[in-house]
């Protein structure tokens, strides 16, 4: 056998792995804080979470909720995000809901500005705005208005492809360990990754049907406890599963992430989004698009079941 040539071929195919098949994705991560937790302080979970960012060689992107982070801690945290070299983007000040009609087109962008005022400085600062709820404008008025004012300050929607509830899961597992500090949380881990790969796996199948192609999905989680927890686990389960993650900054370069569809109200997954526009797909889709009102019965039972 020729070990030498078999050498050059393995390390061929290492280096061109954008070359093998299966589906991409990357890490973007909402509303990092420092509230209390169960089981670990905030400093705890965010060392947790950029650990194993750095094992995987992942660039993440976090979207950053001012009002969240606006103390000394909050500063401290962002400064830890920004030293590892992840992106650090806009999530509003106040997280407001933009379908309100108590919220408008001014109050909105004033609260854009408030947050953009404290992330400008890092040097990992990226013009890159989340809509909260991914809820983008319930009038035309309102959502082609900040759509016109974040085009004139040079920010992009930072879009998600893949939708889910971590957030649910996060909260029945931190409500379980305040009941009863012993809670065994391995079905709230079981329970997180399935789900995950189920949405996963919807979104993707969505987008390969209209658009024809792969694309580098961003996936929506949150700067949580069960991330913290599980966030190497959840990595893990989709490169078992065949999916290559990949740096956020080289997934938001494909052309689908500044497509602006034309619906109402404006918001959801980007892939969503698009699906609806088309008028083809409103038999499996849903409004809004994710809840954790979806999750609760499918939790219950996972509970049940596994006592």
């Amino acid at each position: 056998m020729n070990y030498k040539l078999v050498f050059l071929l393995s390390l061929f195919l290492l280096c061109n792995v954008d070359a093998q098949s299966g589906p991409k994705l990357c890490i973007t991560m909402d509303d990092p804080n420092t509230y209390d937790t169960p089981l670990m302080s905030w400093k705890e979970r965010n060392e947790k979470i950029l650990e194993t960012l750095k094992k995987h060689n992942l660039q993440a992107a976090l979207f950053v909720c001012g009002m969240r982070i606006d103390n000394d801690s909050g500063r401290a945290l962002i400064s830890r995000w920004d030293e590892e070299g992840h992106m650090i983007c806009n999530h509003s000040y106040s997280h407001s809901y933009f379908h309100s009609k108590k919220i408008s087109l001014e109050d909105y962008e004033n609260d854009f500005l408030r947050c953009d005022s404290i992330i400008k400085g890092y040097k990992n600062f990226t013009k890159l705005y989340r809509y909260p709820f991914l809820k983008e404008g319930d009038t035309k008025e309102k959502r082609d208005g900040f759509r016109k004012f974040l085009k004139a300050l040079g920010y992009n929607n930072g879009s998600v492809a893949i939708d889910a509830s971590d957030w649910y899961v996060d909260g029945r597992m931190k409500k379980a360990l305040q009941d009863n500090p012993n809670t065994d949380v391995t079905p709230y881990k079981q329970f997180y990754l399935a789900h995950m790969l189920e949405r996963a796996k919807f979104y993707n199948g969505l987008a390969e049907k209209i658009l024809g192609r792969d694309i580098p999905c961003t996936i929506l989680i949150h700067h949580s406890l069960l991330n913290a927890l599980f966030l190497d686990d959840l990595i893990n389960m989709f490169i078992q599963n065949g999916w290559q993650i990949v740096n956020v900054s080289d997934a938001f370069k494909d052309s689908v992430y500044a497509v602006q569809p034309d619906v109402l109200p404006a918001g959801e997954s980007i892939i969503w989004s698009i699906a609806k526009q088309t008028g083809k797909y409103d038999d499996i889709l849903r409004y809004p698009g994710e809840d954790g009102d979806y999750e609760e019965t499918n939790l219950n039972e996972y509970l049940l079941d596994y006592k």
